[in-house]
Order: C-alpha cells, then structure tokens, then sequence
C-alpha cells in the first residue's frame, strides 16, 4: 500500500489566522512524507474570474464561497482515504466543517475533526447541530486539555494532540538586557480584546516612557484601537499589519515581552512562537492558555478585561529581569512537546484509528497500519 491520503479542509493561508497557520504547518511537515500524502481543500476557494468581483461584496461573497467550495469538496474528496477536518465555532462551523463531514460520511470517508474554537463552551451549548455533527465522526482530536475537557462536559470524546511550532524557525534568544519593547500577534477582533493590551500599554509606559508596543495583525476593531492609542496619548505605538507565517517570526525576534489580552481562547499558537522565541509572555486567563501557561512558571497571568493586573505583570517582569528568564527558560522547555517530531505519531495513529472505526462500522476488516 501507498501512503494514505489525507484531504486537510481548512482555510488557505488567503485567511491569516490560527487554522490556516497550523494547517499550513501540518502540511509542511507531511510533505515527502512515506507514510501520509497530505493535500488542502481550501475552505475559502478562488472562486471564478468572473465572479471575483464579489469577494469584496459582503454576503454575496459567502453565496459565491458556498457554490465553489461545494463541487471542489466533492471533486477532491474522492480521492482521499481520510477527511482531516478543521473547524471553529458558529456560522463558520455550518459553512465549511458540516459539509465536508456529511459529504465525506455519504462517500464513506472517515473523518477526523480538529475542532480549535476557544468559544466552544458556547457553541456547543447552544447549536444542536454541531454536537450532533461532532459526535458522529469517527475521531476529535482538539489541540489542548481545556478544550477536551468541554467535549467532555457534552459527552464527546476527543483526543488531544498539541499545535505545533518550528524551532528552527522561531529562534530562542535571551533578554539581557530586558527592556520594555512589547508585542503582541493577536488580529484585531473583539474576542481578543486588544484595547485591554492597548490600555495595560499607557501604564507601562508612564513608567517607561522610552517603551515600545508592536501590534501585528488586522481585522474590524482596527480603526477603534488606534483612536483609542490617539485618546491615550501613547508614543511609539506600531500597527505593523497581518504577517505571513513565514514573516512573523521577526516581530518575536525585534522585541523583548509578549503581551496579550484575549477574552476567548484555545490554545494560541502566539504564544507558542513567544516561547519558542524567548519572550516572557504575560497574558489573561481566557479558556485554555492556562493549560499551557502555569502563573508564575511559563508566564504570568492577569485576569480577563483587567488592564491594571496586566500592565503590574509586565512591570513585575521588567522589575526582575533574573524571574522573567527563568520564566522562558521553562517555557521554552514546553515546546519540545509540541515540535513536528513530537507529534508526527499522534496524528498517523488517529488517521489509523479514524480508519478503523469506520471500517468497523461498516463491518469490513481493518487493514494493516
């Protein structure tokens, strides 16, 4: 037998965000691969050049989404063994994960759902739909225990197989010495709450006035955080833009604390990369960072929305600088669980498994790993 096919649907790296980077990676990584030939379905499809006019008309372009990524799905699931599915939370769940799980289902196909959306407790409360869909495949693999243990709370198994971040890529430098030149990855969404990051900002640099804040990313809040940096009076306030993933690596490397202030969140790859880097992260306690981060071994942690308890850790850290590398030291130490070597083995044994159980269902023999 050949290497099994595995069909990724998830978003291309057209849609900069924390799916289409780790997909991006995971594919990267099986490239050349003896065992798995891996290839994307991308969600957000090029649609038509005569069509293209609508990608910049609000709902006409989802339509025009919708009746692209429809026949590309059923095109190019007929020749996977394995539908790897990435999904987030709410409309987005019914627009690109459902169909790509009742296509494969009709078509035989098992499917393994990686499910990354730190609004799960919600979601997943509140739609019937997308727990019925989730249960019905044959594997969920979330990247991290807080979100395993929300499947959980609904009577969903998951498995648990980390993000994964390049060492290589994301170069480990000690901060000596370490000055406040913060930066922060996070696109520009309510969930993650940047203002609060923006208004932690003002009280570090009343303290330190020469301090520096980068913020790389984009989306809708945009125009409301910078006036908030104009009403604030803030110096040295940089809108750095999206990043590629293959750029952002730099924003880390020019820069000495991670700062971020999610309401939301899962398992961020940012903070991932700021430990790999070296950075000392001080982040809120938003759903599953506490999974990664431990207060006071990793990074610190401040409540969510409070901008104060925020801004005393950066300060704490810049005050010690001695506790804030002991801090990426052990954070660094994190990673080696999340590399591609660490967790190449998980991901062929839950294709194994996803095969399996869907032979099983159907009463046929299991082949061979």
């Amino acid at each position: 037998m050949g290497p099994l096919r595995v069909a990724f649907v998830a978003p291309s790296l057209g849609i900069l965000g924390g799916q289409a980077v780790q997909a991006d990676r995971l594919l990267n990584a099986w490239r050349g691969d003896p065992d798995v030939n891996a290839f994307l379905v991308p969600v957000n499809p090029a649609p038509p050049r005569p069509l293209r006019f609508a990608t910049r008309v609000k709902y006409l372009r989802t339509v025009v989404n919708q009746l692209t990524y429809g026949p590309l799905l059923l095109r190019e699931l007929a020749r996977a063994d394995v539908v790897h599915v990435f999904s987030a939370s709410y409309s987005s769940f019914l627009l690109a994960p459902l169909p790509a799980i009742l296509l494969a289902r009709a078509m035989g196909l098992p499917v393994v759902l990686n499910y990354r959306s730190g609004q799960a407790p919600d979601h997943l409360r509140r739609s019937a739909i997308a727990r019925a869909a989730i249960a019905s495949v044959e594997l969920n693999v979330v990247p991290s225990s807080f979100l395993a243990g929300v499947f959980g709370s609904f009577g969903i198994d998951a498995t648990v197989i980390p993000n994964i971040v390049d060492l290589d890529r994301f170069r480990f430098r000690e901060r000596r010495p370490l000055t406040p030149r913060l930066v922060s990855t996070r696109n520009f969404e309510k969930l993650y709450n940047v203002e609060t990051t923006i208004r932690a900002f003002r009280i570090v640099q009343d303290r330190y006035p020469y301090a520096t804040l980068t913020l790389v990313g984009g989306g809708p809040e945009e125009a409301a955080l910078r006036s908030l940096t104009d009403q604030l009076s803030l110096r040295n306030v940089t809108f750095a833009g999206r990043a590629r993933p293959d750029a952002i690596a730099g924003a880390y490397a020019a820069n000495d604390i991670y700062i971020q202030s999610p309401d939301i969140d899962n398992m961020p790859t940012s903070v991932l990369e700021a430990f790999a880097s070296g950075l000392p992260v001080v982040s809120t306690r938003a759903g599953g960072i506490p999974a990664i981060l431990t207060d006071g071994r990793h990074g610190l942690l401040a409540p969510v929305g409070d901008h104060r308890a925020l801004a005393r850790q950066v300060l704490r850290l810049l005050g010690d600088p001695a506790f804030a590398l002991d801090l990426a030291r052990a954070a660094l130490a994190t990673c080696q669980a999340c590399t591609w070597s660490a967790v190449r083995g998980h991901w062929l044994d839950a294709y194994h498994r996803a095969i399996a159980a869907r032979t099983a269902d159907h009463g046929l023999q299991v082949p061979a790993a």
